[in-house]
């Protein structure tokens, strides 16, 4: 992992692509502005893990309902 030190309106260049710049800072939150081509997802990673922890829920839920379908198509 790179680490750098940026000011307020100093930024970074990402694979001649993607720009990264401190817009502000105030009260200990930092806010950037992130301007990356319309083909680049850029996704805040609390919300990327909240849909995988969603999904994996999801995927261990109560399977009585899928049974019920199953006995009842087999009639």
């Amino acid at each position: 992992m790179l680490i750098l030190s940026r000011k307020a309106e100093e930024s970074i260049i990402i694979a001649d692509t993607i720009t990264v710049k401190v817009v502000s800072i105030d009260k200990g939150v930092v806010k950037l502005g992130i301007d990356a081509p319309h083909n680049i997802r850029v996704l805040r990673s609390e919300l990327v893990k909240a849909v995988e922890n969603s999904n994996k829920e999801a995927s261990h839920g109560d399977t009585s309902l899928l049974q019920q379908l199953v006995q009842k198509l087999k009639l």
